[in-house]
């Protein structure tokens, strides 16, 4: 057997040549047999075999191990690629290429590169995934305050974009839902501290009855967004809006009590401004009350109370008030000349209030009603009376006139003359006009008994009588002045053959005109609230015989001419008065 022999000068180490000249050498030097020999050398043959033989076994078996971690790692990288969705990735080395360490080395990086994205997709998944059962849980009303949620199990076995989508795209809708139910909820408790605020409640306790995320202690996104959340919320606005409904009209109707009893007593501007704030609502609808405490049970309570009192005294001041009324009423019916029986009235009025079988608000709601009535009466008298008016303010300055006419000296230059010749003139324009007047208020006052079917009473006297009274005195009167114009004529042209004849004596004109003579007031005697009324005189005065006439041209009183004031529109009003009680009539004004 061949076996090297010497040292290798180049390695400068022992080798298994160099081993067998130094045994061999020691062989020689012992003597020792070749038998012995060959038979040492088989055995270092056997040893050499066994030990490359176990080397190629334990080659073969890393080998394997090798084949084996490739073939794991590639199906790793597989089934990462599948979970992540992905069906091909670049960088992957080819079986034929390369050694197994080599194929090895370039599998690692990958491997590793793929493990780290699907940790990261792993997280993703668990966070998408709990925000979404979080979610659900708000509304479905489950999740307490404070209360953490499990992660969930993430199926690693799919781990693709797409599964990835789908629970984003969930979270999403789950998060608009939650955005509009954390709105609503938010709308509905602006809208019940409002309502708290004008009822006056403790909002904190009552928003904590439905829920108690809903506190202000307790943030924004924390707050309780359920659906039982958002039906008591609803419940309890439309609960405090009828609460605040009621309320208001309750506070209305105490205020328009609070107004109507300070009417009646004429209470001060400064007491009512001390309940000013309960007032100022007295019109308002629902919606437009959002004072705070406007509708607080106490200031209802404090509206209760002064309504209770203010009624208290008011059943002590009740004659007082019902006789300013019946004032009120007489008043309204004295300027409208409408003659009524206010003794009478009064006495009524005394015994329903002594008698306790009325209740003071309705007698003076009827109070009131009659008052109304008086009023649109009086509205539409109205214009006759201004009429009636003129025509007797007429009569007086026709009444000045003839006493004016028949002053002789009214031309003398006295201190103010100026001013009567200038009255005496406009006095005249008017007079002109008085029989035009006079058929306009015959015309109007018909017209109005017409349209009412009764007749036109001025202080208990029917109108139109009146008229036509006057209307005839008038006549009289006119035909009187021109019987006295000619006579006076006559005995101006022949005075001394009278006198030769028959002597001086009076005439038949010295006597006074007409019998009927009233100086005096109207027939009310003057308003009830104590304005006198103007004096209807219309006085047409003759010359008197007792020394009141005055000085003819020759110096010599003319005892001829008598004074004699006639008062036409009085003696009108008693020819009236006397005819319309002698005569049937129709329905009279009251």
């Amino acid at each position: 057997m061949a076996v090297a022999d010497t040292q290798n000068p180049l390695l400068g180490e022992m080798t298994c040549g160099s081993l067998l000249q130094q045994l061999q050498l020691i062989w020689d030097q012992v003597g020792e047999s070749d038998e012995e020999r060959d038979k040492m050398l088989l055995q270092l043959e056997q040893e050499c075999l066994d030990v490359y033989k176990r080397k190629v076994e334990q080659a073969s078996k890393m080998r394997a191990l090798l084949l084996q971690s490739l073939a794991d790692s590639r199906a790793e990288l597989a089934s990462v690629l599948s979970a992540l969705g992905e069906n091909s990735f670049g960088g992957i080395p080819d079986k034929s290429s390369g050694t197994i360490k080599e194929q090895l080395a370039a599998v690692a990086p990958l491997l590793e590169e793929l493990g780290k994205q699907k940790e990261e997709r792993i997280r993703e998944f668990a966070d998408v995934q709990l925000q979404i059962e979080k979610i659900r849980e708000e509304i479905a009303g489950t999740l307490k305050i404070g209360q953490q949620i499990e992660t969930p199990v993430v199926d690693k076995e799919d781990l693709s974009l797409k599964k990835l989508g789908e629970y984003q795209s969930q979270h999403q809708e789950l998060q608009k839902e939650k955005s509009d139910r954390l709105h609503k909820v938010l709308d509905f408790v602006s809208t019940v501290h409002d309502l708290c605020a004008v009822l006056g409640l403790d909002f904190f306790s009552t928003v904590t009855e439905v829920h108690p995320s809903l506190n202000d202690s307790v943030s924004v996104q924390s707050k309780s967004i359920s659906n039982d959340t958002l039906s008591k919320l609803s419940t309890m606005i439309v609960e405090l809006k009828e609460d605040k409904k009621l309320r208001l009209q309750k506070l209305q109707d105490l205020a328009a009590q609070l107004t109507d009893l300070w009417n009646l007593m004429d209470t001060q501007m400064e007491e009512r401004e001390l309940f000013s704030h309960i007032t100022c609502n007295i019109s308002a609808t629902v919606d437009e009350v959002t004072v705070p405490g406007a509708l607080a049970l106490d200031l209802i309570e404090q509206a209760e109370v002064e309504v209770e009192r203010l009624d208290q005294l008011k059943a002590s001041k009740m004659k007082e008030i019902a006789f300013k009324k019946q004032t009120e009423l007489e008043d309204i019916y004295a300027r409208a000349h409408i003659d009524i029986d206010p003794e009478s009235a009064r006495e009524k009025i005394l015994a329903l209030i002594d008698s306790g079988n009325v209740e003071p608000s309705e007698l003076l709601a009827e109070m009131d009603s009659q008052i109304l009535k008086a009023k649109e009466e009086a509205m539409s008298r109205k214009e006759i009376l201004d009429k009636v008016e003129k025509w007797m303010s007429a009569c007086e300055e026709e009444s000045w006139l003839d006493d004016y006419s028949r002053d002789d000296n009214r031309y003398n230059s006295s201190r103010g003359a100026h001013l009567n010749l200038k009255r005496a003139e406009k006095a005249r324009i008017l007079v002109n006009k008085i029989p035009a007047l006079v058929d306009t208020l015959v015309a109007k006052t018909r017209a109005w008994e017409e349209d009412r079917g009764m007749l036109f009473m001025y202080d208990s006297v029917p109108l139109l009588a009146m008229l036509e009274e006057y209307t005839m005195l008038r006549q009289e009167r006119e035909e009187e002045k021109r019987r006295q114009r000619d006579q006076k004529r006559i005995i101006e042209q022949h005075p001394t053959e009278q006198e030769s004849v028959f002597g001086s004596r009076p005439t038949p004109a010295a006597r006074p005109l007409g019998s009927k003579k009233v100086v005096g007031p109207r027939t009310n005697g003057g308003a009830s609230n104590g304005t006198p009324s103007r004096r209807l005189s219309l006085n047409a005065h003759q010359s008197s015989g007792n020394g009141a006439g005055s000085m003819s041209r020759d110096g010599k009183r003319d005892s001829n001419r008598a004074a004699a004031p006639v008062n036409y529109v009085a003696i009108a009003k008693e020819d009236a008065t006397s005819h319309a009680s002698a005569t049937d009539q129709l329905p009279a004004t009251p």
